[in-house]
This record gives structure tokens, C-alpha cells and sequence, in this order.
């Protein structure tokens, strides 16, 4: 019993020093089951958005796109003054730039493949899900398959025209030049939020695709685009999720 004993208080002993090494020395980035880490980590399944209003103040700040991706690796998470409620839940995260802690929010909308970055607002209660304007892409999701495409005649014709019918080729696109349109988004739409991306074909022909988060995938359920009539005596047939 004593041997056994000892063994269990080596063991403890152990443990705890590896994870005071994670913990400290590596800032939390193995361990998914903290609640700061699980929090960083459903905002890194979605796409990165910034709303275009947001950008003259973080510009002001000289905050980059990169300082923002930052802020998810190494911010440390408010969560007493995060709204952790109600849609979307908005989450505080702090961090140092240039000898001063920053206030920056994400959002987490219900149903919704993107991630809001908010700065200028004074607590995370102010923020709301943007219902106008345009938002700016800075990151998304490693996933080189993130992108799907309902079936359906007329989605099939206008992939075709814009030279889309690959999806891995609209997520370049998406990662070239898309952007969010939040006048034309609905994320409080039921059962999932909808957002619509604008972006440029291979062509530079503008597009607007109309989609929904279905199974961690930005599920294409329509494109609205002007140049290609022949697809308009179609329906769209789109797969019941």
C-alpha cells in the first residue's frame, strides 16, 4: 500500500508540473478543454469578419489583420464582461499593443459561419450583428473543402458560367476577394442564418452566393449573378437540410 502510495504522489507530482508547463509556457494551446481555449476555438471555426465601419478605428490604433488573428492566439478572454447570452454571444477578448491592453469582440451568431470583430463599441452588450454595409474576410477555416454546393439544374448552369463547377474553386475566390454583404444577410434567420458573400468569378465578373453553415461547411444554396441568362429558365432545386 505504501509503495502504491508513492507511486500515486510521483504521478501527482508529475502531472501537475507538465501542466503548469502547458498552462504557463505554452499559453493554454494544448489544452482545448479550458473554457478560454474552447471559446477561441469556436471562433476559429468560422470565417473572420471585420465590418468595413470597424476598419477606420482600428486603422486608427494601427491594429492589422494579423495583430487581430493574434488576439485569438495569445488575448486573454473577459469572460465577466463578455455577453454571454442572447444572439450572437459576444466575447471580450484583451490584449497589449504598444504598452496599452485593447478591447476587441467577437461574435458567435446562432447557426452562422462567421465570426464578427468588433472595436470601437464600450462593452460587448453594444455589440449587434451588422445589418448593413460590408464586411472584410481576414481569415477562415483550414479546411481546403469548407465550400459546398446544393444540387439543383440552374446552381449547376451558373457554375458553369462563371467557370465555378470545382468548389474548391469558389473558396479562392472567396480567399481572393470576398466579402460579406450584411444588408443582404438574414442572421436571424431560422433554422440557419443566412449570409451572402460578394466576390469576383475567375473572369472578375462580380457574384453574389447565397449560404447557409451546414455541418461546419459554407453550404452555397444560390448564386445571384447578372451575365448569365441562359441559366434563367431553370428553377433551383435545392437539398432539404
Amino acid at each position: 500500500m505504501d509503495s502504491f502510495l508513492r507511486r500515486l504522489k510521483y504521478y501527482g507530482f508529475g502531472f501537475g508540473i507538465g501542466l503548469l508547463f502547458v498552462v504557463f509556457f505554452f499559453q493554454n494551446r494544448g489544452c482545448s478543454w479550458l473554457p478560454a481555449n474552447r471559446v477561441k476555438n469556436s471562433i476559429l471555426e468560422r470565417i473572420l469578419v471585420v465590418p468595413d465601419a470597424e476598419m477606420s478605428a482600428l486603422k486608427a490604433k494601427g491594429i492589422s489583420k494579423n495583430d487581430l488573428i493574434q488576439v485569438l492566439n495569445d488575448g486573454d478572454v473577459d469572460f465577466q464582461q463578455s455577453a454571454k447570452k442572447g444572439n450572437p454571444q459576444v466575447y471580450k477578448l484583451l490584449k497589449e499593443f504598444n504598452g496599452k491592453e485593447l478591447s476587441f469582440y467577437f461574435t458567435l451568431p446562432e447557426e452562422s459561419f462567421i465570426s464578427e470583430i468588433h472595436f470601437s463599441e464600450a462593452s460587448a452588450r453594444k455589440v449587434k450583428n451588422s445589418k448593413e454595409g460590408l464586411g472584410t474576410i481576414i481569415r477562415f477555416p483550414a479546411d481546403k473543402d469548407l465550400v459546398i454546393v446544393d444540387e439543383g439544374k440552374k446552381l449547376t448552369c451558373l457554375q458553369e458560367s462563371m467557370g465555378l463547377i470545382n468548389p474548391k474553386i469558389i473558396l479562392k475566390c472567396f480567399v481572393k476577394s470576398g466579402k460579406i454583404d450584411f444588408a443582404k444577410s438574414d442572421l436571424r434567420a431560422k433554422p440557419k442564418a443566412i449570409q451572402t458573400v460578394i466576390f469576383k468569378d475567375p473572369s472578375g465578373r462580380t457574384a453574389e452566393a447565397t449560404a447557409i453553415w451546414y455541418k461546419n461547411k459554407i453550404n452555397i444554396t444560390a448564386f445571384n449573378v447578372s451575365f448569365a441568362n441562359d441559366c434563367e429558365g431553370y428553377s433551383t432545386q435545392n437539398v432539404d437540410k
